[in-house]
């Protein structure tokens, strides 16, 4: 396999074709179109291959049009001039059933959404009053109208494909630059955009496509990532394949994702480099944001992070996006991520995966996904993993490994490409939490993966997070604040029905901090494992750090008690493990405070609700660090509880003193202390 293109040539090269003229335009207010009865166009088939941005429809030619203030234009069919102006008022429309583009030297441009408030979710375009000159061509194309809750979105696109091949009378070719398009696939082909919602390729019904080295560069606003309205690339529908082979994408806007996974289909990305930026969130959107998925463009702040693109998105049921030897980078939000999709699968194989402006997360996963992360770098700015409920699962690009994800996820590697995909481990580097549990789902450790976070490795929000980490082959470790596990109540505030609005909802909540001290569940029981317990389980590996379980408990969110069990075999570990106090540094927590979320420190303390089990293997030795409350400890016979040197650990049971003995098991109250 080709690797990735450096950086530099990359962003050099995307400047470069962004920068060529396209004409002093104004970017007045956004237009609502008004549509107006016209007479369908004919417009040809593709031929089954033909040069990129060939139009086989007749077009109308001019050397000028001008639309004065107060004017409406209707076009029956694609019109071709030297100079457009647009003055203040003007409005340029289209037949029902039709859809209008504006590109200007091949670049799609001039297309402004309309108010997020205007009764329709402001997902129409209009072209902004200007004035535009050079290569001008005004595309009337077939709609595409594709729906969502609510809500259609009328999707424009460079190239429309289906099960047929390329449809040109849905399509925009004069956004085409450079390449071949035929059929089956499209190379070395340019797909530039700096006007809004505007989408590059999208691959639906069934079709299967190649794209080649394709360049595709869009400067602007998308508005629904739930959709891909806006996307660089979109693959969607039962049957679908798109494949992205030496891609090169760099989006910068508000949800103007790179690649959109959707509804059954198999999205395949390989040595290609995907990288998307913020844009300005319109004036109009609710300053504390919107969970409402119709209108959500910026990332919930109750994740403890900020943003408004994130890179990818994988939607619908049973979907497959994988990403092979590439690099995948948002800004903030997110790089890689499953939401509003069940039972789908996200892979990623020998990539990269980065926020580059310090905050985001490497994945999402929600709705029962299986992640597999083999042989990858994060670098990534709060979590690797935020989970919802998946089974995620990181380790080494071993030859059998890869070639099982080959040949279940028909990934369609060629024994040549498994041959000369190198063995990597996966490195994870995140700057505050490794996963961030809120559903209850698992995650998987082993190979040598090596991870490193800036404050606590495994956060668990009051559900049934298991991890399981196997050092065997090296895989190592390392907290940032000497937390290794945090099992504690949730602390994301929730959001607020609000009515007269477009969205239904604004994440308007707060989150206070409880006072006083919890009531003991009559109903709960500490001292044995339940199955809604958060589990540890560590395997061959040496570790320094403590591990928490803070749950109040006694009712407290409807939760009576929840108990933290972790499982050492063949394990070192040096630290605190123990039911603790945990506080915030803030007593509320509104969006203004959105980076104290998970931020918290522990006063180990008697178990009430939050029983702590701990069951040392064989030939596991815990070194206690400090005073440590458990509810349950079972030691192998070859297990042994130790001190820092020059200080001795005692344990009572039930305020009794009890010898720590090999071999015994311990319930109750336990204590153990250092002195």
């Amino acid at each position: 396999m080709p690797t990735n293109r450096p950086d530099d040539e990359q962003t050099s090269s995307v400047t470069d074709l962004l920068d060529r003229p396209v004409a002093n335009r104004a970017r007045p207010r956004a237009l609502i179109v008004a549509v107006a009865a016209a007479l369908a166009p004919t417009l040809l088939a593709p031929a089954t291959a033909q040069a990129a941005g060939a139009k086989k429809a007749k077009k109308a030619k001019a050397s000028t049009i001008t639309v004065g203030s107060d004017e409406t234009l209707t076009l029956t069919e694609t019109t071709t001039a030297t100079e457009l102006v647009i003055e203040e008022g003007g409005v340029i429309t289209v037949g029902d059933g039709y859809s209008l583009s504006l590109t200007v030297n091949g670049v799609e441009t001039g297309s402004e959404l309309a108010a997020l408030t205007n009764g329709y979710g402001g997902v129409a375009t209009a072209i902004a009053a200007g004035t535009y000159t050079g290569t001008i061509v005004l595309n009337v194309a077939e709609a595409t109208d594709v729906a969502y809750s609510t809500l259609t979105f009328p999707f424009r696109q460079a190239i429309y494909v289906d099960a047929d091949g390329v449809d040109e009378d849905k399509s925009v070719p004069s956004d085409v630059m450079d390449g071949t398009v035929t059929d089956t696939g499209a190379s070395d082909i340019t797909l530039l955009s700096n006007g809004e919602a505007f989408n590059g390729v999208y691959v639906a019904g069934g079709g299967s496509y190649t794209l080649t080295d394709p360049t595709i560069a869009f400067d602007g606003n998308g508005r629904c990532d739930f959709v891909g309205y806006g996307a660089a690339v979109v693959g969607t529908g039962s049957g679908t394949t798109l494949v992205l082979d030496g891609a090169n994408i760099s989006n910068v806007g508000v949800v103007r994702t790179a690649v959109i996974a959707d509804a059954t289909a198999n999205v395949i990305v390989k040595n290609s480099t995907i990288k998307c930026a913020d844009g300005v969130v319109p004036a109009e959107y609710p300053a504390a944001g919107t969970g409402d998925t119709k209108y959500m463009i910026t990332v919930p702040w109750m994740l403890g992070i900020s943003g408004n693109v994130r890179a990818t998105n994988l939607l619908g049921a049973s979907t497959k996006a994988s990403y092979i030897n590439s690099s995948i980078s948002s800004e903030k939000w997110g790089a890689l991520s499953v939401d509003g999709g069940s039972y789908c699968t996200l892979t990623a194989i020998n990539s990269t995966i980065a926020n580059t402006g310090g905050q985001g997360y490497g994945s999402y996963a929600i709705g029962n996904v299986t992640e597999h992360f083999l042989g990858c770098t994060f670098d990534v700015g709060d979590y690797a993993l935020i989970h919802w409920g998946a089974s995620a699962h990181y380790g080494d690009s071993t030859k059998d490994a890869v070639s099982d994800l080959n040949d279940s996820l028909s990934l369609g590697l060629t024994s040549a490409e498994l041959d000369d995909l190198p063995v990597q481990s996966t490195t994870i580097d995140a700057g505050r939490f490794m996963v961030l549990w809120y559903a209850a789902g698992s995650v998987a450790v082993d190979g040598g993966t090596r991870i490193t976070t800036g404050e606590t490795t495994f956060m668990c929000k009051a559900v049934a997070g298991t991890v399981t980490v196997d050092g065997s082959d090296g895989a190592t470790v390392t907290t940032g604040n000497g937390v290794l596990f945090q099992l504690m109540d949730t602390d994301r505030p929730s959001s607020v029905t609000v009515s007269g609005k477009p969205w239904s909802s604004e994440t308007t909540g707060t989150y206070t901090e409880p006072t006083g001290s919890p009531a003991r569940s009559s109903s709960w029981d500490p001292t044995t494992s339940q199955s809604t317990d958060a589990k540890g389980t560590f395997t061959d590996i040496a570790l320094t750090g403590d591990f928490y379980n803070s749950v109040w408990g006694g009712g407290n969110a409807s939760l009576q008690g929840q108990n933290l069990t972790l499982s050492f075999t063949r394990t070192t570990v040096e630290g605190v493990i123990s039911a603790s106090t945990a506080k915030h540094s803030v007593s509320t927590i509104t969006r203004t405070e959105y980076r104290e979320i998970s931020e918290v420190t522990n006063t180990p303390s008697a178990v009430v609700n939050n029983g702590v089990l701990v069951a040392l293997g064989e030939s596991s030795t815990w070194t206690v660090t400090g005073t440590s409350y458990l509810s349950a400890l079972t030691l192998a016979s070859t297990a042994s509880i130790t001190a820092p040197t020059d200080r001795t650990v005692t344990l009572t049971v039930d305020g009794t003193a009890a010898t720590i003995t090999p071999g015994q098991s311990y319930t109750g109250a336990l204590t153990l202390t250092v002195s």
